[in-house]
């Protein structure tokens, strides 16, 4: 499945270095890793949802998740410091690659009404993040098995200076942003 990077080399780098005039190859933008978190406010009432979490992003990812805690105690959200509040893993090299290719070719298309992802959602860094509402447009994961639908957020972090130059990098390898 390293596909997608094999198609960064050949055609995505030499379009990128040809449109914005890059004297140096180190200069061309390039995806750096790709990092997903699923938000688990149930976890404080309930300890399994965190279990239930981790494995369906490590089926999703192909990688063992890092559970998040809270760093602070907050009153009024009934947390105490220490409890675990979310789940996260960090995807780099192949696995990177494979999700991303996975991501733009066969789940977004399995979104009910997608108009595509939002365009204006960059940091002003060259970082991009969008949201996903379900863990169902994957194909690992089975309806029957899945004890809540949970969404998850997903940062693409690159080396692109501007948003221009991220939002091009992200297009030629296949983000199907909305019109």
């Amino acid at each position: 499945m390293a596909r997608l990077k094999d198609y960064y080399v050949s055609t995505v780098a030499p379009a990128l270095m040809s449109k914005f005039g890059y004297k140096n190859v180190m200069q061309i933008p390039r995806l750096n890793k790709v990092v997903i978190n699923v938000g688990a406010g149930e976890a404080k009432e309930n300890a399994k949802a965190i279990d239930a979490i981790m494995g369906d992003l490590g089926l999703i990812t192909g990688q063992r998740p890092v559970v998040c805690r809270a760093k602070k105690s907050v009153a009024n959200f009934k947390l105490r410091e220490g409890m675990p509040i979310g789940v996260k893993v960090t995807l780099r090299g192949e696995k990177m690659w494979d999700f991303v290719d996975k991501l733009f070719n066969i789940a977004f298309p399995r979104v009910r009404d997608f108009r595509g992802i939002n365009p204006n959602s960059f940091d002003g860094k060259g970082n991009y993040s969008t949201g996903i509402k379900e863990q169902l447009i994957f194909p690992e994961i089975e309806y029957d098995k899945i004890d809540k639908v949970r969404g998850m957020d997903i940062n693409f972090i690159t080396t692109a200076d501007t948003d221009e130059e991220a939002k091009e990098l992200l297009t030629l390898l296949g983000a199907p942003f909305a019109k």
